[in-house]
């Protein structure tokens, strides 16, 4: 009867994170469709995502008590031991999820501050004020970039502060903004028509990009899945009546085909999302 439960657990799981790759898959699609008509997002349907915060504790955090079933289950202390070596691995995977997402939020804040700035330039701003405001009703502009309101305010040399702006990741199409400022300035040449040229170039290319990803959905889907067979393996050993975490954790064969399983899947795993994130580089 516990293996039967194991087992129905496993395949939930399962069931699960398939139906977590397939809603991804689907605002992406969404996101691709309803490009420059509103952003999409994704609200969280997991429960500890919003319970976690107000307990103090991060996501990489929930390593320990899977863990801590595994290791009862498997009257072991390895999987404990596991699981808290799991920790910091977990959270750097997830603060470079962070760091991703907040370089794709900075990039398309500069599409947004490019179309805002033209459309106050149009409306009778000058520049500088055109920038001052755009960049107060978009937002775009944080505490990081005050060097460019600074000069933007105070009439310093905005192109400039707009370039060191740029070092930023994700935010390299502010030097296209600094480029178009400068040729404004020194020729004369309209800047609302350079900004609205830049715009759409990096609109298309962010749709590009969100175009690729798309793509490549399906990759991230099949490598998360190959993830979760050696959980599906476990599950039917505990339905034909085994006990493999018994064997795993307490022979020396198992012990050793756990290392070399381990081993394998690690260099799997690395070795096919290496070959997804080549495919989606620039």
């Amino acid at each position: 009867m516990a293996g039967e439960q194991v087992y129905a657990a496993a395949v939930c799981a399962g069931a699960a994170a398939w139906l977590t790759v397939g809603r991804e898959q689907g605002l992406r699609r969404a996101r691709l469709l309803l490009a420059g008509g509103g952003a999409v997002k994704a609200s969280p349907w997991w429960a500890w995502k919003g319970v976690l915060p107000r307990l103090g504790l991060r996501r990489e955090w929930l390593c320990v008590p899977v863990a801590l079933v595994l290791a009862v289950l498997g009257e072991s202390v390895l999987p404990l031991i596991a699981g808290v070596v799991a920790v910091p691995l977990v959270r750097r995977r997830l603060r470079a999820r962070e760091l991703r997402r907040e370089q794709e939020r900075r990039a398309d804040g500069v599409v947004t501050l490019c179309g805002a700035v033209a459309g106050e330039l149009r409306a009778g701003l000058q520049p500088g004020q055109a920038l001052l405001f755009a960049a107060r009703s978009t937002g775009v502009l944080g505490d990081a970039d005050a060097g460019v309101l600074a000069a933007a305010r105070f009439g310093g040399d905005v192109p400039q502060a707009l370039r060191e702006a740029a070092r930023e990741p994700g935010a390299d199409g502010l030097a296209g903004v600094a480029a178009c400022w400068r040729v404004a300035v020194d020729s004369g040449a309209g800047l609302a028509a350079g900004l609205d040229r830049l715009e759409a170039a990096l609109r298309a290319e962010r749709d590009q990009q969100a175009d690729l990803k798309t793509e490549l959905a399906g990759a991230w889907s099949t490598i998360g899945l190959l993830a979760l067979l050696p959980l599906a393996g476990l599950g039917m050993g505990w339905a034909l009546g085994a006990d493999p975490l018994r064997v795993l954790l307490h022979t020396p064969a198992g012990l050793m085909c756990l290392v070399v399983g381990g081993l394998l899947e690690t260099a799997g795993l690395c070795w096919a999302g290496r070959i997804v994130r080549q495919g989606g580089e620039p």
